[in-house]
């Protein structure tokens, strides 16, 4: 049987549950982030870097999340990459929910070894779960993966990897500079993440690459003549 998100959503009870898909996987990643970081062993890149500043600038450092991710959803924008509902739920929810987390202290702040790295790869397979759950959906990618996306097509000689590898770098050595925890955990963290997506996809049996994934235009013309019919 062929995956529905394969194709192009053809009813609104359809992208009602396509939606609902989205803001659930965006929770789980959220969830599995914030896992990442009560583990206490050392900080994935872009949480080193969210983490770096809000040590600096005293916000928390769901909220700033948030707001690099939005500048960076804006630099997508000013390079015309394709921007797709999935990619603003992306830099608005998820350092929402990783605030929510925060603010009832649902899971402490691990200060053994054992327990971090239990809590580390919990987290890692929940973000790989979620990851499943938000690209399902096909309403785009997030905001980060845009950007590495559009300095591959400025930079076609660079390899893709090189420039993922410069991406996670400059956001690490950003946060390190301004005091985030780097450890083991970060290394962890690191090579883990895309063995973990790759067994939850195996798992569901899930090609990423077949997902019809719509912009923000496609899928507001999709939902008005739904409507209009």
């Amino acid at each position: 049987m062929e995956h529905k998100s394969y194709y192009p959503k053809t009813g609104l009870t359809e992208y009602a549950v396509k939606a609902a898909e989205l803001v659930f996987g965006l929770f789980l990643f959220a969830a599995g982030a914030y896992l990442m970081v009560q583990a206490n062993i050392g900080l994935s890149s872009w949480w080193a870097l969210d983490i770096g500043i809000a040590n600096s600038t005293g916000i928390d450092y769901g909220t700033v999340h948030n707001l690099v991710a939005l500048a960076i959803l804006l630099i997508d924008i000013l390079v015309k990459e394709k921007i797709g509902w999935g990619m603003v739920a992306d830099a608005v929810l998820i350092g929402t929910f990783v605030t929510l987390f925060n603010q009832f202290r649902l899971v402490p702040e691990f200060h053994s070894m054992l327990a971090g790295m239990i809590c580390l790869v919990a987290g890692l397979l929940l973000c790989a779960v979620g990851s499943y759950y938000y690209m399902d959906a096909g309403f785009g990618c997030g905001p980060r993966d845009a950007l590495m996306v559009a300095l591959c097509r400025r930079f076609p000689r660079v390899p893709v990897g090189v420039i993922r590898v410069f991406l996670e770098g400059s956001a690490l050595l950003t946060g390190w500079a301004l005091g985030a925890k780097v450890g083991i955990g970060t290394v962890i963290a690191t090579l883990g993440i895309g063995v973990a997506i790759q067994f939850v996809f195996r798992v569901a049996r899930f090609d990423a690459t077949r997902v019809h994934n719509e912009n923000v235009m496609e899928t507001c013309r999709a939902v008005k003549r739904l409507l209009g019919s």
